[in-house]
C-alpha cells in the first residue's frame, strides 16, 4: 500500500505513537471504491496504535485540487457542498469511530472550520511570503499545466490549492501535533508542500513533518480502476447496492484479484499467499474472486448483507429457483438481471399468451432466426424460469416473476432476460 514516503516517515511510527491525517475532497455527499485506499490506511494506522485524522475538504472544496486533472473544476455552491460535506461525515463514520473514548480514538475535522475567518490579506502574510512562486511552479502537476500539455493552464484560484492544503497540514502540526500526511501518489506534490510550510513557519523548533503516500489502483487491462458500464461503484447501497458492490469485486481478473486481495483486505500475508497459491491450482473455482469479494463487502456493508448478497448472486442457478427468486424485491431483480441480455415485450402480448418462436425470436432477437427457435425447442434445451418448455408452450401472466420479467434459458450457460413493459 506505499508509493513513497519521506526520509524518516518509519522511525517516526517505529518510535512513537503518531498522529497522520488524509484529506478527502468533497465532490459528491459520499464517497466511492477509489476512497477505499486511503480509508483502509487510516483503519491501519489506528490497528497499529496511532492516531488518524479523516479530514473533509469543505474549504479546499471551494477551489478544486488541480493535481491530475487536466482542466479547471466547476466550483460547488455553499448548500451542496455542506450536504456533500454531512455526507462523507456519515460514509467515514462506518469505518472509525469518531466517538471512541480511547487515547488514539479517530477525529473527523473539516478545514473550513479554521478556513472561513482567514482573510485574503492574513493569508498573504502568513502562509504566501513562506513559499516561492519558483517552489509551486516546479511541482509537475503545476507545470503541466501552465506549460499546455494537459490542458489550457491554469487558474490562480488552483494555484493557489496547494497553498491552502499545506496550510491544512500546518494547522493540525499546531493543534493536533500531526506529523504525517497521506494520500494518493497523486498527492505528493501537495503533502510535500506541507511539510516545508511547517518547516519554515517554525524556524527554531527544528519541526519535522512527513509524507506518506500509497499507489493509484490500477486495472491490469489499463481501465480505470471502479468504474462500470453503469458508472461508479459507491460505498454506499442507495448508490451502489451491496449486490451490484459484491459482483464487482467477484468479477475481478485473476491478475488484479492477486494484486487487489492485498490492498483492500485485513488479511495477513500467509492467509493470502495460502489463498494464491490454492487459486492457481484451480482457477475455475474462483476462489481468490469469491474471498476477496466477501471481506471487502463485508467490511464496507456487513457480513449478514453480504451473506444476502451471495445468496442473490446464486439464485440464477437455485435448485429452488422460483420459491428463493420469489423473494427478492424489483429493485434486486433489475440488479441481478441487469448484465444479461434483455428484450422488452408489450405486456399485453404476454397477456394474451407469448408462443415460444416470438419469445426466443420474432420479439426478442434472442435467437438469430425463427428456424433457429424451432431447433432449440425441438432439442429440449428451451426453459422458462428454469422449467423444460416445448414449442406449444406460451408464456403467460402466471410465467411473470415479480410482475415484470420471465426468465429463458438456453442450455445451461445462456440466459435471456424478457421484460413486460
Amino acid at each position: 500500500m506505499i508509493h513513497d514516503m519521506s526520509p524518516g516517515t518509519e522511525e517516526q511510527l517505529q518510535k512513537d505513537r503518531t498522529t497522520a491525517y488524509i484529506g478527502f475532497d468533497p465532490t459528491s455527499n459520499t464517497l466511492h471504491i477509489g476512497s477505499l485506499v486511503p480509508i483502509i490506511l487510516l483503519v491501519h494506522f489506528y490497528k497499529a496504535g496511532h492516531k488518524p485524522i479523516a479530514l473533509v475538504g469543505g474549504a479546499t472544496g471551494m477551489i478544486g485540487d488541480p493535481s491530475g486533472k487536466s482542466d479547471e473544476r466547476n466550483l460547488l455552491d455553499e448548500v451542496t457542498l455542506n450536504k456533500n460535506v454531512e455526507g462523507i461525515r456519515n460514509v467515514m463514520s462506518r469505518f472509525l469511530d469518531f466517538d471512541s473514548k480511547e487515547s488514539n480514538a479517530p477525529i473527523l475535522v473539516n478545514n473550513y472550520d479554521w478556513m472561513k475567518d482567514f482573510t485574503f490579506i492574513d493569508f498573504a502574510r502568513v502562509i504566501g511570503k513562506r513559499i516561492t512562486v519558483n517552489y509551486m511552479m516546479a511541482k509537475e502537476s503545476v507545470k503541466k499545466r501552465i506549460s499546455g500539455e494537459a490542458g489550457t493552464g491554469m487558474s490562480f484560484t488552483e494555484f493557489t490549492y496547494q497553498l491552502i492544503q499545506g496550510y491544512d497540514f500546518c494547522y493540525l502540526f499546531d493543534e493536533y501535533d500531526c506529523k504525517i500526511q497521506m494520500g494518493g501518489s497523486d498527492q505528493w506534490g501537495n503533502i510535500t508542500t506541507g511539510t516545508e510550510l511547517i518547516r519554515r513557519m517554525h524556524p527554531d523548533q527544528d519541526a519535522k513533518a512527513f509524507a506518506l503516500t500509497c499507489p493509484l489502483i490500477t486495472k491490469a487491462d489499463g481501465s480505470k480502476f471502479g468504474k462500470t458500464e453503469s458508472g461508479n461503484v459507491w460505498l454506499d447501497k442507495d448508490r451502489t447496492s451491496v449486490y451490484k458492490f459484491y459482483q464487482f469485486w467477484l468479477n475481478t481478473t485473476d491478475v488484479d484479484a492477486e494484486k487487489y486481495i492485498k490492498i483492500f483486505t485485513f488479511l495477513d500475508k500467509n492467509t493470502i499467499d495460502l489463498l494464491i497459491e490454492e487459486h492457481h491450482k484451480n482457477p475455475g473455482l474462483h476462489l481468490l474472486q469469491k474471498k476477496l469479494a466477501y471481506e471487502v463487502t463485508s467490511f464496507v456493508h456487513s457480513e449478514e448483507e453480504t451473506e444476502e448478497a451471495i445468496k442473490t448472486s446464486q439464485v440464477l442457478y437455485s435448485k429452488s429457483f422460483k420459491e428463493d427468486i420469489s423473494k427478492l424485491d424489483l429493485e434486486t431483480l433489475e440488479d441481478v438481471f441487469s448484465d444479461l441480455v434483455q428484450a422488452e415485450v408489450d405486456r399485453s402480448e404476454i397477456t394474451s399468451g407469448l408462443d415460444m418462436i416470438a419469445a426466443l425470436a420474432a420479439k426478442t432477437n434472442f435467437l438469430s432466426s425463427n428456424g433457429e427457435a424451432r431447433r432449440a425447442l425441438k432439442e429440449n434445451s428451451i426453459s422458462v424460469n428454469k422449467i423444460k418448455v416445448d414449442e406449444q408452450y406460451c408464456i403467460s401472466d402466471e410465467d411473470l416473476i415479480g410482475d415484470t420479467y420471465v426468465v429463458i434459458n438456453r442450455g445451461k450457460r445462456k440466459t435471456f432476460i424478457l421484460k413486460a413493459v
